[in-house]
């Protein structure tokens, strides 16, 4: 078979998979769904960090010389000043004026974890974005597994989907809490996952022109998880202060961390 052929047919795999796997957390009653979503939050916050420090920032820093190790981390500082300045610019949107507090105190309608209604969204629209940058990334580093040896970029496809599902799980939660419905949370992660296939097909075209921008980004896709957790949902888990839902939140984000830093190891020693 054709490797061009091969790679559009893995990369979809190695994308896609991952989404319609996790999507089955929206076929959930809606009451076990809104139970669910604070837990799928703090999952969240271990899982983005965990792809973020324990494999897009050592990836980038690997494919590197020293002497650009400075400007690869003031990548990953524009890309965090970056994503807070689009973020403010979604919320103005969102809110239709220049200050969204004043907004935000007399909209009714805020979300179960209690963010205003301009962030939720504008956290929803940065994750879709951050996941376009990874699945990118992804599709970039399947191909390349190809054109290497077939073998291994099945191999590394089948573990970009494995690596992948946990983090689609806390994305849908995410995308659930910003106000996103059900079908529209699944065509927009989707959506995101198709750019897997892009980043492949580009790669298989241009590999060595890609090859030198890819530690970019993946420091671009770092640092969008590293503010999506950081700067909108880890304030949320402070809106509930009690013990036992303290403890909830702790142990679920060290979840998260652990199993994607066990699947990326397995990952990287299947490839």
């Amino acid at each position: 078979m054709n490797l061009l052929v091969l790679i559009i047919i893995f990369t979809a795999i190695g994308g896609v998979l991952s989404v319609m796997a996790a999507a089955v957390f929206l076929l959930l009653p809606e009451p076990h769904r809104k139970a669910l979503l604070p837990h799928g939050i703090s999952f969240a916050i271990g899982a983005l960090l965990a792809v973020a420090f324990w494999g897009l920032i050592p990836e980038a820093f690997e494919q590197v010389r020293p002497e650009q190790f400075q400007i690869l981390s003031g990548t990953i500082l524009a890309g965090i000043l970056g994503f807070f300045t689009l973020e403010k610019l979604l919320i103005w949107r969102h809110c239709h004026s220049g200050s969204c507090e004043a907004h935000g105190e007399d909209n009714d309608h805020t979300h179960e974890l209690g963010h205003n209604h301009g962030n939720a969204k504008s956290a929803g629209s940065l994750i879709i974005l951050g996941d376009s940058i990874h699945n990118f990334v992804d599709g970039i580093l399947i191909a390349a597994a190809f054109l290497t040896d077939v073998q291994l970029g099945i191999v590394t496809s089948l573990a970009v989907a494995a690596h992948e599902i946990p983090q689609e799980v806390g994305d849908f939660a995410i995308l659930l809490d910003s106000g996103y419905s059900r079908r529209k949370a699944l065509f927009y992660n989707m959506l995101a996952s198709l750019t897997t296939v892009l980043g492949g097909v580009l790669a298989y075209f241009s590999l060595e022109d890609l090859h030198s921008s890819l530690p970019f980004f993946l420091a671009l896709a770092a640092s969008s998880f590293i503010y999506i957790a950081v700067a909108d949902l880890i304030p949320t888990l402070h809106k509930k202060t009690d013990i036992k839902t303290s403890i909830q939140q702790i142990v679920l984000i060290a979840a998260g961390v652990l199993l994607i830093c066990y699947l990326h190891d397995i990952a990287h020693s299947m490839t």
